[in-house]
């Protein structure tokens, strides 16, 4: 009879994030699609999102969102943390004083992006992963408390068989691990290539790259490069598109290498003015030493537009190299030119990329998405 009820009841999850709707993030979409959907599969689901106490000062917040994930618990039969640090740490002591069970979703490595912006840390991920001693106080606090949340998780999703690595690099179980990869959700966007293009006023070639403005992004590389890619490609213009902590960096590289005729730093851009202007450009760009299952490869994939980036993380997992994009190894200057003169050039070529593209999309579904954190959830 019990094994009966609990097949016949539904399952109550309280999904603990750092960002919700309409704040703008892979976390927020996320979190709402299990919202919306997962209903409909025969669970409940609740939400508490940080971004709705971040309004009170350092620290109080923190106790504030401890208290609302332990009110919202009573009722749950498991906690699903959305990262295992800000929202992971308060939710983890939540779930074990209820005596509920911990689900934790990681994406990327807290403790290496912190490192890297705040505490001068300057090893690529994968060496990260695996070094403690030699990191400052902060770093090692960081990566010490990732790894307790993570290791006290009665479960764990990555996206990426990439962060599965990493994450059993920390000294968690593989086995604890599962790979799921995240959804794609067209987006509502209308209008073709030659529209944007006109309605942009763009008659040159043009490469767009978007991102966070941080070291791992190499957008100072990319940056070096014009000057020598606009010989080859007369009137070629580079736009990036994001904020961050190195836009003054990057500014001071454009008038380091005179490249201030071919180098647009854009500012953030709103999702849909930012979806025009990558279906405008004639080719995306990426270098990065860094990438958990990159949403934006994705969407860029959607738009058809081709693709260069980087064989870092988890790039490799959406793009096949020389089928439906180019890959090259991150910082690579010369493999970077050729590269990019050659997608912008060889439009045969290009077009292939964008035709694969298409099909690849098929492979990040939302039906098998739903379906594998379905069963997730139930086992």
């Amino acid at each position: 009879m019990e094994s009966l009820y609990m097949e016949n009841s539904k399952i109550t999850v309280l999904i603990a994030t750092g960002i919700f709707p309409p704040q703008i993030g892979g976390p927020a979409t996320y979190s709402k699609l299990l919202l919306d959907e997962l209903p409909k599969r025969g669970f409940e689901i609740k939400v508490q999102s940080f971004g709705w106490v971040i309004k009170y000062p350092k620290v109080i917040r923190h106790a504030v969102y401890f208290f609302k994930v332990l009110f919202s618990g009573f009722g749950a039969d498991i906690i699903y943390a959305q990262d295992p640090v800000s929202v992971g740490l308060p939710a983890l002591v939540a779930a074990k004083i209820l005596r509920k069970k911990f689900y934790l979703k990681i994406v990327g490595d807290y403790a290496w992006e912190q490192g890297s912006q705040r505490s001068g840390v300057s090893d690529l991920l994968d060496q990260f992963s695996v070094e403690y001693d030699k990191y400052p106080f902060f770093v090692r606090l960081l990566k010490r408390t990732q790894f307790f949340v993570a290791n006290n998780a009665n479960k764990i999703v990555v996206p990426s068989e990439y962060l599965k690595k990493i994450v059993a690099n920390w000294g968690i179980k593989e086995e604890k691990i599962q790979v799921i990869y995240n959804a794609f959700h067209a987006p509502d966007f209308r209008g073709s290539k030659e529209e944007m293009r006109i309605k942009f006023h763009v008659d040159y070639p043009m490469i767009i790259s978007v991102g966070r403005l941080v070291p791992w992004k190499g957008f100072d590389t990319l940056i070096a490069l014009m000057p020598e890619i606009a010989k080859k490609i007369p009137r070629v213009k580079l736009f990036i598109v994001g904020e961050g902590p190195d836009k003054e960096y990057l500014q001071t590289c454009i008038k380091k290498v005179g490249a201030e005729a071919s180098v647009v730093l854009t500012g953030k851009m709103k999702q849909n003015d930012l979806f025009e202007h990558i279906k405008a450009a004639d080719l995306f760009v990426l270098n990065t030493s860094y990438e958990g299952l990159s949403h934006q490869l994705l969407e860029v994939l959607y738009l058809e537009t081709p693709i260069a980036c980087s064989n870092a993380g988890g790039n490799i997992e959406v793009i096949d190299h020389n089928q439906n994009g180019a890959l090259f190894t991150y910082n690579d200057k010369k493999a970077i030119e050729e590269w990019t003169t050659k997608l912008l050039t060889d439009h045969a070529l290009a077009q292939k990329y964008v035709e694969e593209g298409k099909k690849k999309l098929k492979f990040f579904g939302e039906e098998r998405m739903l379906e594998e954190i379905s069963v997730f959830l139930k086992s």
